[in-house]
C-alpha cells in the first residue's frame, strides 16, 4: 500500500513566514574569471540541509538564472557562462525536508577581462591538467629509472656469476696443466741412472 505524505511537510507555508532555516553566512566568490566563477558558503551549525538553491542576476538587468541542487552536503557551486567584465548579484539559500531558508546577504562580484585572466596566471600558478602531466611525466621517469636499474643489477649479477665460474675453473686448470707436463716427461728409473746393456 503505498504512502501518501502531506504536501505542508515539503513546502513551507506561504502565510505563515517563520523559517526553521538559518541563511547560509560566508557568501564568498573563489576563482573569479571572465566566463565564470565558484561561489561558496558555510552552513550555520544544527541545521539539517538536503541541498542548496542559487540566485544569480546581472546588476541592472532583470533577467535571474536559478540553480538548485537537492540530495547534497555540498558547500560551493561553479556559475558558468557568464559575461566578461560584467556585474553580478549573488544570494544563496539553504533547502531543508521543510523547506528553504531565507536568502542570504547579497554577494556583488564583476567577472575579470579575458586578457587579466590570462595574464593572471603566474609562471607558479598551476593548473590541475599541467599537475596531471607533471605527475605522467614523473612516473614515466621512474619507471624508466627502475628498469634501468633492474637491467644494471641483472648485468652485474651476471657477472659476477661468471667470474665465478671463471674462478672455479683456474686452478683446475693449472692442475690439470700439471699432470699433463708430469705425464710428458721422462719417468725417472728407480735405480737411479739409465740401463746398460752388457757387453
Amino acid at each position: 500500500m503505498p504512502v501518501e505524505i502531506s504536501a505542508s511537510l515539503l513546502i513551507p507555508s506561504t502565510v505563515n513566514k517563520t523559517y526553521s532555516l538559518s541563511p547560509p553566512v560566508n557568501v564568498t566568490i573563489k576563482e573569479l574569471k571572465a566566463n565564470s566563477a565558484v561561489v561558496s558558503w558555510d552552513i550555520p551549525d544544527g541545521d539539517l540541509v538536503i541541498g542548496f538553491a542559487i540566485t544569480q542576476q546581472k546588476k541592472d538587468v532583470r533577467m535571474l538564472r536559478f540553480i538548485q541542487e537537492v540530495n547534497t552536503t555540498t558547500r560551493s557551486c561553479v556559475l558558468w557562462d557568464l559575461e566578461e567584465e560584467t556585474d553580478y548579484i549573488v544570494h544563496v539559500q539553504s533547502i531543508s525536508m521543510s523547506g528553504t531558508s531565507p536568502l542570504s546577504e547579497p554577494l556583488r562580484f564583476r567577472t575579470q577581462k579575458e586578457a587579466e585572466t590570462q595574464a593572471s596566471k603566474s609562471k607558479d600558478e598551476v593548473t590541475m591538467e599541467e599537475v596531471g602531466q607533471s605527475t605522467q611525466l614523473r612516473a614515466g621517469e621512474l619507471i624508466i629509472i627502475v628498469v634501468v636499474l633492474i637491467m644494471w643489477a641483472g648485468v652485474i649479477a651476471l657477472f659476477c656469476r661468471q667470474y665465478d665460474i671463471i674462478k672455479d675453473n683456474e686452478p683446475n686448470n693449472n692442475k690439470d696443466k700439471a699432470k699433463n707436463s708430469s705425464e710428458c716427461s721422462t719417468p725417472e728409473h728407480p735405480t737411479g741412472g739409465l740401463l746398460r746393456s752388457k757387453v
